[in-house]
């Protein structure tokens, strides 16, 4: 090795740009796997869960209306939709950031071609503008052409988000009974596996309440929902 004092001084300074610059960097390197779909802005590639940067599609559950005023479970088909796509693909993400579920936001892409753009641009998902503008353009080329589910009128994914849990996640464990006022005016409970447990949601301005055990519900006036 060279035994110049200023050669040597030189070597230490590169050796020391590599642990303050490169090996940081490491941390937010390009990542890749096979694609297994958890929903249509969810996958796994590899043993990464990653929520996929600057989209968002519509829930599990969420529901659709045609021009024809029928309701249709369009979050579950873009669920199919998305797996027929990408599932056992092989995909290369770049991270963007890790979100409050710890999940990997990125940018990923199947064949070159760049997974979100792709879903935004056929109907599948909506630009979320919130977190980023890439989309932009391909969610307003998608809804003049009525492809996907701008054919239909859809709830802003976000906004179903924000109903769907008002009034329907107990405010905490131990009052977990739903006691429910039908529009007749009948007082119902339902507990947690019944049909209609999830989707109900408790006003308490109405005289609706949440109860700790059935008995207290029964006590306090309310039947067992029958499903």
């Amino acid at each position: 090795m060279n035994g110049n004092p200023h050669f040597l001084t030189y070597v230490k300074i590169l050796r020391a740009l590599f642990v303050f610059i490169v090996v940081p960097s490491l941390s937010l390197a390009d990542f890749s796997g096979r694609v297994n779909v958890i929903d249509g802005d969810t996958i796994d590639v590899g043993d990464v869960r990653v929520r996929i940067h600057g989209i968002d599609a519509p829930e599990k559950g969420q529901t659709c209306q045609s021009e024809q005023n029928l309701k249709w479970a369009c979050g579950e088909w873009v669920n199919q939709q998305v797996r027929v796509r990408l599932q056992g693909q092989r995909a290369t993400c770049k991270r963007v950031d890790t979100d409050k579920y710890g999940r990997a936001v990125a940018t990923c892409f199947v064949n070159g071609e760049d997974i979100g753009r792709g879903l935004v641009s056929d109907g599948l998902a909506f630009a979320y503008r919130k977190y980023s503008m890439a989309y932009d353009l391909d969610e307003k080329g998608a809804a003049v052409n009525d492809r996907g589910l701008h054919s239909s009128r859809v709830q802003d994914p976000a906004q179903y988000r924000k109903t769907r849990a008002k009034g329907r996640i107990p405010p905490d464990r131990n009052r977990a009974i739903k006691g429910n006022i039908s529009s007749s005016g009948k007082r119902i409970y339902h507990v947690a596996g019944q049909r209609f447990y999830e989707q109900t949601g408790i006003n308490t301005n109405k005289g609706e309440r949440w109860f700790c055990s059935a008995d207290e519900a029964v006590k306090a006036g309310w039947r067992k929902a029958r499903r």
